[in-house]
């Protein structure tokens, strides 16, 4: 097998580790909304003490989110040690061994605080380093699949500059208001704010700790929506030539006005199970499609003369 068809197998096995890894985190806000986090009781590898437990809902969600957690680790560990096992010493080959060390360690801390989760019945600070964990395995094999993808087609070469920047920063601020959000869920605040934009009627809600985080997160969500409406036009004038940096800023604003559309749907109807489960989704998705934003705006296409400022 050729070079660029390893790369090109390889960076299809991590797209599959990507999508498994977005299931993994959609599917976990199901079994916080399903109210299934301890259906295993406690226990952790074991599920309420045995290996394949009694069956209730609760038990069959939660056990369910461990199996797809294995799954993402078998898909991790395939793809670090595939690329140990067909990477060569060109420094492309190095960086992507780099990434599957890192995603394997990664993995090794979620399923660690997962267990710990278990174990301490869901403290909302071990659920949120969970989702952190998910949110930077996803991002950093998205990362990778791109490289691996894009090399065969011989781009490998980044381009550091403003608009490299801001594309980095803002996935950086994307990943912060998506666990700003996760802390609002697990500490019961969806409903310390009703109504839409405003908090209960007021731009400036009363002294009441949950409102203030529920705002909190309002207005870091916010400003991501202003900035993601400006995200085409800042990068059409940037990356005149790339087809592909303008598809990704597009594809970003879309996800970020559909999530603010499901947040505003949410407090309007009381939180509807389905609309939070959504959200969750889409949150990841947010945050997949800035990754993929920041990195392709990182790449040229066919250098400055393209139109790179």
């Amino acid at each position: 097998m050729s070079d660029s068809n390893r790369l090109w197998a390889w960076s299809r096995l991590t797209w599959i580790a990507v999508a498994a890894t977005f299931f993994l985190i959609a599917f976990g806000g199901f079994v916080r909304i399903s109210e299934s986090g301890l259906g295993c009781g406690d226990d952790w590898p074991l599920c309420n003490g045995q290996l394949v437990p009694d069956w209730s809902f609760a038990t069959f969600v939660e056990f369910g989110h461990r199996v797809i957690a294995a799954i993402v680790a078998l898909l991790v560990v395939a793809v670090a040690v595939t690329a140990w096992k067909w990477g060569t010493g060109d420094p492309l080959w190095t960086r992507l061994k780099r990434a599957g060390v890192v995603a394997v360690v990664l993995v090794v801390i979620q399923i660690m605080l997962g267990a710990v989760t278990v174990w301490l019945e869901l403290p909302p600070a071990s659920v949120i380093l969970h989702l952190g964990t998910a949110m930077l395995l996803m991002g950093l094999l998205i990362w990778a699949a791109l490289t691996a993808g894009s090399s065969v087609a011989g781009r490998s070469v980044k381009v550091s500059d403003a608009a490299s920047g801001a594309a980095l920063w803002t996935a950086a601020y994307g990943f912060v208001v998506v666990l700003a959000g996760g802390l609002v869920a697990n500490l019961d605040a969806g409903h310390a704010c009703q109504g839409f934009p405003a908090c209960s009627g007021s731009w400036m809600p009363a002294d009441n700790p949950l409102m203030h985080l529920h705002w909190g997160h309002r207005l870091l969500a916010y400003a991501l929506f202003a900035w993601a409406l400006f995200l085409p036009s800042f990068v059409k004038k940037r990356r005149v030539a790339d087809q592909g940096a303008r598809r990704a800023a597009i594809t970003t604003t879309v996800l970020v006005v559909l999530q603010l559309l499901i947040a505003a749907g949410m407090v309007s109807m009381a939180l509807p199970a389905w609309m939070r489960a959504t959200h969750v989704a889409l949150g990841a998705a947010v945050f997949g499609s800035l990754v993929w934003l920041a990195w392709t705006v990182a790449r040229p296409v066919e250098g400055r003369s393209a139109g790179f400022v």
